[in-house]
Parts: C-alpha cells; structure tokens; sequence
C-alpha cells in the first residue's frame, strides 16, 4: 500500500512538477530567456533585474513558455478580466501519455494551489466560498482586532527584551505576530502556532513551479498533516456544541453541517485561512524590518512623522512584496490593455515587477515612505482573488513594526539576513538582529 502511494506521488509530481523541470532548467542553464524567468536560482534572491529585462522587451513577451508581464496597467486589466481564469482551474489540454499520468496519481493533498482552495477556484464557486467568511475580514471586524495585536506584539517585544540582546527577528516576532491573531480568529489552538508555522512553510512551497521530488513529497506530508489536525478539530468544534461562536472555523463547521460545503471545501478553505492569515505578514514584517534597517533615513522620517506608518507598510508592500507572481490562463481569444492573448495562454504576471512599474512610480527603484501613491501596488493581486486578508495583513503590518521600532529604535542587522528559497513568496528564513542596551532598557 505504502509503495502504491509512492508510486502515485512520483505520478503526481512528474505532471506537476517533473516534466517542467526537465524541459526547462536545462534551459534556464543555457541562458534562454524563458526558462529563465522560471527558474534562474537569482529569482528568490533579487528577481528585480530580470523583471526589468521583461519590461525592455515588450508590455506582453511571449517567452516561449508563457506569456510573461511587468506592466502594472496589464497586470491589473488581466487580473480583473473575466477573459482569464486561475491556471489552476483551467488545466491546458494534455497529451494522452500525462491524461493517463493525472488520473493513475489520483488525488493529492488539499494544497493552497489546489481545487477547492479559493486560490485555485473561480465565480461562481470562489463567491460561494468568500461569502462565508468576508465578515471575519470587514474593515470593522479588523478595526476591532487592533488592540488585540498591540498587546500580542508587546508581550512577544517583552519576550525578546528579556532574551536579548541577539535574536532571530523572524522566528521570535515576525511569525508568531500573525500567527497568534489568526489562530485566535480561527478559534485554533494558539500554542500550536509554531506548528502551524511549519505546516505553513511547508504548503508554501507547492506554490512554486518545478520544483524537485523531495520537496513536493515534504509538502504534500506537510499539507497532509495539517489535514489530519483540521479533521479533529472540526469534530472538537463539533463536540463542543457552541453553534453560536464567532470563531472562523466553527461558521465553516456550521456551513458544512448545512449542506453548504462539501467536506473537503471546508477542510481546504479552514487550511488556507489559517496559512494565509500568516504566510504574507510573516514575509511583510520580515522584509519591513531589513529595508528599514538598511535605510535608517527613512526611519528616521518615521520617527519625525510617525503618521506615515501606514505608507511604510505599503511601500514595503510594494518594493519587497511578499507574493512576488501569480499567473492567469485566457479561456477564449481575447485583448487586455490592447495586447492580444489567444485561448489557452498562460499569463505570468510579476506583481513585484508591476510594482515597480515606472510608468506608475516615480524613482521605483528607491524605497521612500512619503511616496504618495505606495497604495496603488498590486502585492494583494487584484479583481475578484483580491487577498482577503489585505486588511488584516496592512494591519498587523503597521502595529508590528511600529511597536518594534519604538521599543528598539537602535535595532542594528547582525548578520546576513537569509531569503527564503521560494520564488512566488519573497521574504526570509531569518533576520538575525541585535537589540542595543540602551534599547532594551528603554
């Protein structure tokens, strides 16, 4: 039994994963373009300059592979079209060789870029499916969430106070932020945070293209995981038999028990809510705290205008996005933007280069907190998949660094931050600081 699964997880792979691997690193290695915007090994450390050789080229490059764009405007028009589908949902025709290879894999783990996750699913199902908790995310319902987030932040500041005055910025503040506020709206168990950090990480990693077998296995054991504890937390809830809580998980509970989720819509949705909630903050915080430290001007204008947090947030946003791609499939010929795209085209869309688009920032290249149209980034994607939790994660985003900077205002890097090694999600593994002294003791 146990080697069948394996053998299916190889089948799995090989069409997912595999057979691009093959065709296009070898590419990749020999320089050709198109293979490069996939997998050159620079994209998870600085994509920034392929994306402005894809800018040169054209609004629209036909890559060979995909078409490719960094044109905000494009980016948007194909975002919002209902000319384009999630690629996800709308697999391109296979050969018979790989509709073979599909079906003898069976089904794989409940993945974030796997049908029913919201990400991979279109109107009317996706619709269905936000309804269900857009209330958890209302302006209002963040609004209240706030003071809950600045006490969370000083007790974990008042955590490394203690520890310091070296930590690993990531793991003791950066994850656990987020991690705390969403496991409590989910009504989750917040001290198995960590785990869900992990659970998260390793799901992460299914969002990239080719990746190799190892890693696929690690994610889909991960994802699996993360499974089997949502499956008994849906029957705790159950048996708890408080029907009126406001927690996220027990109203999908609740859905499903009303015929209005199939179970595993509501293991996948329930999952993704939950990694979701921390995997984009988790990356924002991190990458806020290294630009701010390595631009110490600009944190000196937050000190002098602390009004401006909420433009830092989105200029971190939108110079060192957390999700840096996503990609559209075009169900029929159609024109975006005047650019033409025939049926079964995949559309790349670099959103970290869009978001340096200079026909859109002046200067892109440069971080500044006083930029007045930071707010026009696409990091939250755009149209009917617009993040969810954008609220939440600006949120969470302004009161983390915020609080950090004002508890440790000297807070130096000590040390190489490391990135982590994933190309869709763009942030680090960890951020060794030091906390000075007179900091720690302020």
């Amino acid at each position: 039994m146990a080697g069948t699964r394996g053998v299916r997880r190889v089948l799995r792979w090989g069409v997912r994963h595999g057979l691009m691997r093959a065709l296009a690193m070898p590419r990749a290695q020999r320089g050709e373009f198109g293979a490069r915007i996939v997998f050159d090994p620079v994209l998870a450390t600085d994509p920034f300059a392929l994306y402005e050789e894809v800018r040169a080229r054209g609004r629209l490059v036909d890559t060979g592979l995909a078409f490719a764009t960094a044109d905000h405007a494009l980016s948007v028009a194909v975002l919002r079209s209902p000319d384009f589908r999630t690629a996800a949902s709308t697999p391109p025709t296979l050969p018979r060789p790989l509709r073979w290879a599909v079906r003898a894999g069976g089904r794989g783990s409940l993945g974030p870029v796997e049908p029913p996750s919201m990400l991979a699913m279109n109107p009317p199902d996706h619709t269905r499916y936000r309804k269900l908790v857009n209330r958890a995310f209302s302006a209002r319902a963040i609004a209240a969430l706030r003071s809950r987030a600045e006490e969370i932040a000083e007790e974990l500041l008042d955590g490394m106070a203690a520890h310091g005055p070296r930590t690993d910025l990531v793991s003791d503040y950066a994850s656990l932020l987020p991690a705390t506020v969403i496991a409590e709206m989910l009504g989750a168990p917040v001290e198995m945070r960590e785990q869900f950090l992990r659970w998260g990480a390793g799901g992460a990693v299914s969002l990239d293209i080719g990746i190799p077998f190892r890693d696929f296995r690690a994610a889909e054991l991960a994802i699996d995981e993360f499974h089997r504890f949502m499956l008994g937390q849906f029957e705790r809830v159950r048996a708890r038999g408080d029907r009126g809580a406001e927690d996220i998980i027990t109203t999908l509970v609740a859905a499903h028990d009303a015929g209005q989720l199939t179970e595993d819509e509501l293991s996948s949705m329930a999952m993704l809510v939950l990694a979701a909630g921390f995997e984009t903050t988790v990356n924002l915080i991190g990458n806020g705290v290294v630009q701010l430290a390595r631009h110490p001007e600009q944190l000196a204008t937050l000190r002098a205008h602390p009004e401006q947090w909420p433009v830092a947030v989105d200029e971190v946003l939108r110079y060192d996005s957390p999700v840096q791609r996503t990609a559209r499939i075009a169900v029929r010929d159609t024109e975006v933007d005047g650019m033409h795209v025939p049926a079964g085209r995949l559309v790349m869309l670099l959103l970290g280069g869009a978001n340096r688009d200079p026909g859109v920032f002046a200067d892109p290249q440069r971080f500044d907190v006083t930029r007045t149209d930071a707010g026009e980034h696409i990091a939250f994607s755009s149209g009917v998949h617009y993040c969810l939790g954008a609220g939440l994660a600006r949120m969470e985003g302004e009161v983390g660094l915020r609080a950090l900077f004002r508890r440790f205002p000297e807070l130096t890097l000590d040390g190489e931050p490391t990135r982590r090694p994933t190309r869709v999600l763009r942030g680090y593994d960890e951020v060794p600081v030091r906390l000075e002294p007179a900091s720690v003791s302020a």
